[in-house]
């Protein structure tokens, strides 16, 4: 029997780049076979950036400043009700580092790390455009259409 269709959730992502390497974390508790930009769930009354940034902060231990939105991508489960919508954010740290034993709260990330566009590509990573969009290929998209989760 299909399930009930449920509100589609709203999420934000961060691109946060240095020295020519991507941030990303690990997408599920506890494992490691699929990475993405970090983020999360917007929570209701706070805007997309305030939602981010406090992400950002849980997952990761890092201040940062949410600059222009650079991707909005879909996801969802074909034979389920989920359905996601990403809008990433390209995104500066202000402070913090990913040296120390920082734990999230949440408990959702556990692994996060800087990897260069070869490292990524080696990696089971989502959306598809995340390298294009993460380092501003020509032609890159804005908008990344329906995918279907990943598990």
């Amino acid at each position: 029997m299909a399930q009930p269709p449920r509100p589609i959730r709203i999420a934000t992502r961060a691109i946060i780049m240095h020295d020519n390497r991507l941030l990303i974390v690990n997408a599920w508790k506890g494992r490691t076979h699929l990475w993405c930009a970090p983020g999360g769930g917007a929570e209701p009354h706070q805007s997309l950036p305030e939602n981010l940034a406090r992400e950002v902060m849980e997952e990761c231990g890092l201040e940062v400043a949410v600059g222009a939105p650079c991707l909005v991508n879909e996801f969802h489960d074909p034979g389920g009700a989920f359905h996601q919508v990403d809008i990433y954010f390209r995104c500066r740290i202000i402070s913090g580092n990913l040296t120390g034993d920082w734990t999230d709260p949440e408990g959702v990330v556990t692994h996060r790390r800087w990897v260069t566009r070869e490292e990524l590509s080696r990696l089971r990573a989502k959306p598809d455009s995340l390298a294009a969009v993460a380092w501003k290929d020509p032609g890159a998209p804005a908008y990344d259409p329906l995918e279907p989760i990943q598990k």
